[in-house]
C-alpha cells in the first residue's frame, strides 16, 4: 500500500500508484511552466500559491478518472493543469473578496502585494489556462466555459443571497454545486474524456465529481469553524468574519427561527455583530464548536459523500474505483 495525493490516499496497486505519481509530477511541472512570465514580478506573484503547495485534489481526480480509458493519452495532463490553474485563479480572487490574510499557510497575495496585483494575477492565470485549453479542442473549451459560468454564477448567488421565500440551505447547496462542484466535476470529466473513456463512464465520473465537490466544500465549512490554521492552511473563522453564510451558521439560523432558544439568539447576535475583534471572533468560534448546528453540517457532508460513492456503483471494479471511493472516506475524515 502506497500513500499518494491529498489526505494520505492509499493506492493498493503499484501500476496505478506509478501512473498517479507520474501524472501529478507532470501536472506540477506544467503548473510551474504555465505560470512563468518574461516579467519576473509576474512569475513571482503567479507562482506564489503554486509553490505554497496544496492538495492538488482536482489533478488527482483527473488522474484517477483517466484510468477508465488510456491514462497516458496526451490530453490528460494538460487538462488537469487547466483545471488547477482555474482553481488557483479563483483563490486569488476569493482572498480579495474575503480580505483573507493567509492562504495555504503563507501570506495571501492581497496581503503581500495588495488587491490590484492579486486580482490581476488571478486574471493572468485564467489567461494561461485558456491558452492551454485552446490546444485541447473546441469541446474542451465549451465544457470549461460552461463550468466557469456556473462557478461565477454560484459566486454571484452567494453574494446576492436567497430570494424571498427560498430555503437558505437549499440556496446554499445550489451555490456550492456551481461554485465548487462544477470545477471538480470538470476535473473528473476531462480526465476520463481525454483518456477516451466511454461516454457512460465520463457521465458517471462527472456526476461523482460534482457531488464530491459539494461534500468537499461542506467539509471546508466545518473546518472554518472546527480547525486551527495549521490544519486548514487559512485563518479560522475567515468566513464568519466576512459574514459569509456557511452551512453550520445556516443551520443555526434555522434552529433559532424554529425554537427561539435564547442562547441561539444570543449567538446569532454575536455572529451578526462586529467580528473584526479577535476576542469576539474567538468567542463565536468557541460557541459554534459546541453547537449542534456544527454536527448537523457534518452529517450533511457525510450524506453528500455517500451520494458520490453511490454514483460510482455502475463502474467496473478496479483499483482506480476503489481509490475514488476512498476519497469519499477522506472527505468525511476531513470534516471530523
Amino acid at each position: 500500500m502506497t500513500v499518494v495525493g491529498p489526505f494520505g490516499l492509499s493506492v493498493r496497486d503499484q501500476a496505478l500508484e506509478a501512473d498517479v505519481q507520474t501524472g501529478l509530477a507532470a501536472v506540477e511541472a506544467g503548473l510551474l511552466d504555465a505560470t512563468k512570465s518574461d516579467v519576473p514580478f509576474i512569475t513571482e506573484a503567479a507562482q506564489h500559491l503554486v509553490r505554497a503547495g496544496g492538495k492538488r485534489f482536482r489533478p488527482l481526480l483527473a488522474m484517477l478518472s483517466a484510468q477508465f480509458g488510456d491514462a497516458d493519452a496526451p490530453g490528460v495532463v494538460p487538462s488537469a493543469v487547466v483545471v488547477e490553474l482555474t482553481h488557483l485563479a479563483t483563490l486569488y480572487h476569493d482572498d480579495v473578496m474575503d480580505e483573507a490574510d493567509v492562504r495555504r499557510g503563507v501570506d495571501s497575495a492581497n496581503t503581500r502585494w495588495g488587491n490590484s496585483v492579486a486580482v490581476l494575477t488571478g486574471d493572468f492565470l485564467f489567461a494561461r489556462a485558456s491558452h492551454i485549453l485552446a490546444d485541447l479542442g473546441p469541446e474542451a473549451v465549451r465544457i470549461q466555459a460552461e463550468a466557469f459560468e456556473r462557478l461565477v454564477t454560484g459566486q454571484i448567488l452567494e453574494t446576492a443571497g436567497p430570494r424571498d421565500g427560498r430555503d437558505p440551505v437549499e440556496h446554499y447547496l445550489d451555490v456550492m454545486r456551481g461554485k465548487t462542484g462544477s470545477l471538480i466535476a470538470v476535473a473528473c470529466r476531462f480526465g476520463a474524456m481525454m483518456a477516451g473513456a466511454d461516454e457512460s463512464a465520463v457521465d458517471i465520473l462527472t456526476q461523482y465529481g460534482e457531488r464530491l465537490g459539494v461534500a468537499f466544500q461542506l467539509a471546508d465549512d466545518v473546518l472554518d469553524i472546527a480547525s486551527d490554521s495549521h490544519e486548514s492552511g487559512k485563518t479560522p473563522g475567515t468566513d464568519l468574519r466576512e459574514g459569509i453564510p456557511t452551512l453550520p451558521v445556516l443551520h443555526l439560523r434555522a434552529q433559532a427561527a424554529a425554537d427561539g432558544k435564547p442562547e441561539d439568539l444570543e449567538l446569532l447576535e454575536l455572529l451578526d455583530g462586529d467580528l473584526s475583534d479577535d476576542a469576539r471572533l474567538a468567542e463565536a468560534l468557541c460557541r459554534l464548536r459546541a453547537h449542534p448546528a456544527l454536527e448537523q453540517a457534518r452529517r450533511d457532508t457525510i450524506r453528500w459523500t455517500e451520494e458520490a460513492r453511490a454514483t460510482l456503483a455502475p463502474l467496473p471494479g478496479c483499483y482506480a474505483k476503489a481509490a475514488l471511493e476512498e476519497l469519499c472516506d477522506a472527505v468525511v475524515h476531513r470534516a471530523g
